[in-house]
């Protein structure tokens, strides 16, 4: 057995969440884990200067694994993302301690987040980036329709009280995800306090 390989991790990944996920994961659909997830937890911890090529293989494999779990059920998707891993990350020459460490990874980004070190953090922060950008509001229709979808029906009214709810106790973890969120969350956070005032 090689080193391990995260091309091929993601080519394998990828291709599972692109055929397999269910299409009314509105939200958590392939983009979240590939195009939003991924490069954020790249771009956080850039920010927070983690240059050691060893940690960022933990990192973003487990980011690319956060989610795979929902091709099997939409209410345990982490176990069962953790599972996937320990299951396929041998095959592409991850060792039992890499994969001890991306399970951990990926089982943190249940809510209540807990997470207990940096790279912990990271994922945490990255899983929760949209909160803190510009695309807030489509986003969270996008998980409003999913919930929806899943027979959980949420009125227009409850549903932006309990997103300011949620964003007024949410709290990033890492200095980066802070300087680079956290502006924009407050303009958020006053955007749903309109939205419920109306």
């Amino acid at each position: 057995m090689g080193s391990a390989n995260f091309e091929i991790a993601y080519q394998y990944v990828a291709g599972r969440l692109t055929t397999e996920l269910s299409p009314d994961l509105y939200y958590h659909g392939p983009h979240h884990t590939l195009h939003d997830v991924l490069p954020a937890a790249e771009r956080l911890a850039a920010l927070a200067h983690i240059s050691d090529d060893a940690m960022l293989l933990l990192l973003k494999t487990a980011a690319l694994y956060h989610d795979i779990g929902f091709i099997e059920d939409y209410q345990k998707n982490e176990p069962i993302a953790a599972r996937i891993a320990k299951e396929t990350l041998p095959t592409f020459g991850y060792s039992s301690e890499q994969i001890r460490v991306i399970r951990g990874l990926i089982l943190v980004t249940a809510l209540p987040q807990q997470p207990h070190n940096l790279l912990e953090q990271i994922i945490c922060d990255a899983d929760l980036d949209s909160l803190g950008r510009t695309d807030f509001q489509e986003t969270s229709l996008s998980l409003q329709k999913e919930l929806a979808a899943h027979g959980m029906l949420i009125p227009a009214s409850d549903w932006w009280e309990r997103q300011m709810v949620f964003l007024q106790g949410h709290q990033y973890f890492t200095d980066a995800a802070r300087s680079l969120r956290d502006a924009q969350k407050a303009e958020n956070i006053r955007f749903l306090e309109s939205k419920i005032a109306t």
